[in-house]
């Protein structure tokens, strides 16, 4: 029997965890197509806050990466946008004028932020913060200028708020209402919440009704219904969402503001469904995730033919993601004459606790300060559990702390400790006691419990505790390399030096990895402790790396690429810019760009031009996409610098061309200024070196990103050669001991300065980092040149079978 075509129109977070249970019921049901508009796979719209807080990276929070579309045979399009839906032949049109076919056709079309109808919006550095273009927009933003203004003050505009906070801006929150949240907190909770923001930098305009953005071309100015302006040089826009319907109305389905869906998540048309932030069920288009998850496991059983609980609406709550700030509400939180308040107020501390409750059900409540008990009320609430033979009071547990029962020992089997996935304390006790989890991480493999917000996490490592007993070890419960297996970063090292283990398959069938291919995080990270522990044997796994590393150019957010030719040292000849100038004109680059690393970026490649760039270039590639030394930033030195005490250039280049291609567990950076006036910024890189009388000082573990960190002096030598073999030695000793993703800064605070300066210091050690960082280097080669080789083979075959035919 042949597989029923189904089709997904939208590939956010929704629409793909419908997917992911229609996958789990059965693999042999449908041929599934998902259309996306953006160029990424399936990502946690949720963690873009701490993306731009500079928590973590838009690699880390991939939920699918390419690999899980390949391996499901799911056939993705990407830049990519459904314009029109045929219902009578059941094809779906897209703006490329690709027709896809469908026996169901789900709609996860999501939302589009609210601009404000207001003159101004169409200036450059007005965004919206919805995805990560607009992420990327206030990343580069916070690099050319200082003052930002985010109007709304909900939950997202505080997050982008405190993102932009981080990336050193002077940041002021723009709120129509009295108070903060005022959808998600009390009046009392939201004045405790805008003293502590403002205690961390923030600023605030209640009640202003902006009006007009000023400016010219860029934004300059906010103006106000009371005549007040403020300057700012970026605008974010967070005054709320709008469901995307247009495709739905345009089909005839019957909307209002979303998409209206019945119990099990159906349109006005039979075969088709709704799910996520564009479905309005009972009059309500939800915002949050977890109810978008709870929506989806209704959706996939009644799509695969299963009978189901109908999906009757859900209860939201909402947990600020702000760094330093506990914040959590939920249910019918604001009294009234049917409905009333228990609150704790331990003002000193600045812990702020309150529930509602309704003929003795508790329908609300919310958290200040400490929100350990969130998930246990929220579970409450949702159940809408009597308490009447219970002390009110007891539900909320001492703000000291002080209790001789843990929160999640005294919760039921079936209350949710992971809102955002719905995973019950019974879920997780069972996957430690039947699967053998002993970490977050395989909790989250297991159960996707802690995989959107993370807001669970503590719970669970307590639950872990609490259920594995005397077999849990504090000093033994490590961070895992990944949901896929149990094992530390250290410990797969070293099982697969002890066993001799070659490819990354071998390492998971023989250390027992939980999942067959592995995941997006410990594949990149195996690749590359397999190619560092054997440099001579292992070949590089080019389809387990990020899709940077494979096409050795950086993917840009129109699905272009960006190409970074190497200059060593930051040096380059007339030769060199003809080269480039040649390759922009010929490929209509859209923008040449000096990077901060001293090099020229070429943006605007298409990526079937890749290969013949490279080729035209004859220069080798910079590595700007890779895990490995990025560049060696230098100034003049004494060769045109009157203050010159050194000659950094010579150094820089020497430096570069000893350590370039071989890989590390991130980007290394390094720096070589020629007198203590530092103008390479020596003092913020992984390794920086400073030209002083008699020799060079040399510096490392620096960060000059969102973490700002200054670098720690390593040690002072009498020659260049020396700087080149202690620096060789700390590259070698971070490569073999550092976790993949690890930036120096961590790793150095990690290992510890002094241990690893014992390190390097002893010769017989600083040789045999050098002897193996050779080994290393001996099998490097650029990879542009595999691929012009592999496009040269390819033509000639293509060449003798045209002449056979």
């Amino acid at each position: 029997m042949s597989k029923k075509r189904l089709v997904l129109v939208g590939n956010g977070m929704a629409g793909v965890k419908t997917i992911e249970e229609v996958l789990e019921i059965s693999k042999d049901l449908f041929d599934i197509t998902i259309i996306g508009e953006e160029p990424y796979p399936n990502y946690n719209r949720i963690l873009l806050s701490k993306v731009l807080q500079g928590d973590t990276t838009v690699e880390d929070i991939t939920l699918n990466d390419w690999s899980w579309y390949k391996d499901n045979n799911i056939q993705l399009y990407t830049n990519e946008k459904a314009v029109q839906i045929d219902i009578e032949k059941r094809v779906v049109v897209t703006n490329t004028g690709t027709l896809i076919s469908y026996d169901k056709l789900i709609l996860a079309t999501g939302s589009r932020p609210f601009i404000l109808p207001i003159p101004g919006t169409d200036k450059e550095g007005v965004t919206t913060f919805r995805d990560i273009k607009d992420t990327d927009e206030m990343l580069a933003a916070s690099k050319l200028y200082h003052k930002a203004a985010v109007i709304g003050g909900g939950l997202l505009g505080l997050e982008a708020a405190r993102g932009l906070l981080n990336l050193g801006m002077d940041v002021t929150v723009v709120h129509l209402g009295s108070s903060l949240m005022d959808r998600q907190l009390d009046e009392t909770a939201a004045a405790l919440l805008k003293a502590e923001l403002e205690n961390q930098g923030m600023k605030f305009l209640l009640q202003k009704n902006t009006t007009e953005i000023l400016g010219d071309e860029r934004v300059k100015r906010l103006k106000f219904s009371d005549g007040d302006e403020l300057d700012c040089d970026l605008v974010v826009m967070s005054v709320g969402i709008l469901p995307n319907i247009e495709l739905a109305k345009n089909t005839g389905l019957a909307a209002n503001r979303g998409i209206i869906v019945n119990d099990f998540l159906q349109t006005s048309e039979p075969n088709i469904y709704a799910v996520g932030e564009c479905a309005e069920h009972q009059g309500i288009a939800y915002g949050l995730v977890a109810p978008l998850f709870e929506q989806a496991k209704v959706l996939a059983k009644d799509i695969c033919g299963l009978e189901t609980e109908p999906y009757k609406g859900s209860i939201v709550s909402t947990q600020l993601k702000v760094s330093g700030v506990e914040v959590f509400s939920a249910g019918e939180f604001i009294e009234d004459g049917n409905k009333k308040a228990l609150r704790v107020f331990d003002e000193q501390d600045g812990i702020y606790k309150k529930m509602v409750f309704y003929e003795k059900k508790l329908v609300g409540a919310v958290l200040f300060g400490d929100s350990r008990e969130g998930n246990r009320l929220f579970s409450m609430i949702k159940k809408r559990a009597d308490i009447s033979d219970t002390v009110k009071v007891s539900l909320l547990q001492p703000v000291s702390g002080e209790t001789g029962e843990s929160i999640v020992s005294s919760m039921a089997s079936d209350e949710i400790i992971c809102g955002c996935n719905g995973v019950s304390k019974g879920k997780i006790v069972q996957a430690i006691h039947e699967q053998g989890c002993t970490s977050v991480e395989s909790i989250k493999a297991c159960t996707s419990a802690c995989r959107s917000c993370g807001g669970c996490k503590s719970m669970i490592s307590e639950l872990l505790e609490i259920t594995l007993g005397d077999n849990f070890d504090a000093s033994a419960h490590k961070e895992t390399l990944c949901g896929c297996t149990t094992l530390s970063r250290d410990e797969v090292v070293e099982e697969i030096r002890e066993k001799k283990l070659m490819h990354t398959r071998e390492v998971m069938n023989v250390l027992g990895w939980k999942t067959s291919d592995g995941c997006s995080k410990c594949r990149p990270a195996l690749n590359y402790y397999l190619g560092m522990i054997h440099p001579l044997e292992y070949e590089d796994e080019n389809e387990s790396r990020y899709v940077n590393e494979r096409l050795h150019a950086n993917i840009q957010k129109d699905g272009s690429f960006g190409v970074v030719p190497r200059m060593y040292g930051g040096v380059t000849s007339s030769d060199q810019l003809r080269k480039i100038a040649d390759v922009a004109d010929k490929y209509n680059a859209k923008l040449l760009k000096i990077t901060g690393g001293q090099r020229i970026d070429i943006f605007g490649i298409e990526k079937d031009d890749l290969p013949k760039v490279w080729e035209e270039l004859d220069m080798p590639s910079g590595y700007a996409y890779g895990k490995t030394l990025r560049t060696v930033k230098t100034c003049v030195g004494e060769t045109f610098c009157r203050f010159g005490t050194q000659d950094s250039m010579s150094l820089g280049i020497a430096l570069e061309k000893r350590l370039e291609r071989v890989g590390s567990p991130h980007k290394f950076k390094m720096a070589v200024s020629a007198c203590p006036r530092n103008c390479a910024e020596s003092g913020i890189k992984d390794f920086g070196v400073v030209g002083v009388e008699g020799g060079f000082e040399m510096y490392v573990g620096g960060n000059g990103g969102t973490h700002l960190r200054a670098a720690d002096l390593l040690g002072k030598v009498k020659s260049a050669e020396e700087v080149i073999e202690y620096a060789s030695a700390y590259f070698q000793y971070y490569r073999e001991t550092g976790i993949y993703l690890e930036r120096t800064s961590k790793w150095l605070e990690r290992m510890g300065l002094e241990n690893i300066k014992a390190i390097i210091e002893d010769q017989k050690q600083r040789k045999e980092l050098n002897e193996r960082l050779e080994l290393a280097l001996s099998v490097q080669e650029d990879p542009w040149k595999k691929i012009i080789r592999s496009e040269k083979l390819k033509n000639e075959l293509f060449e003798r079978v045209t002449v056979q035919q």
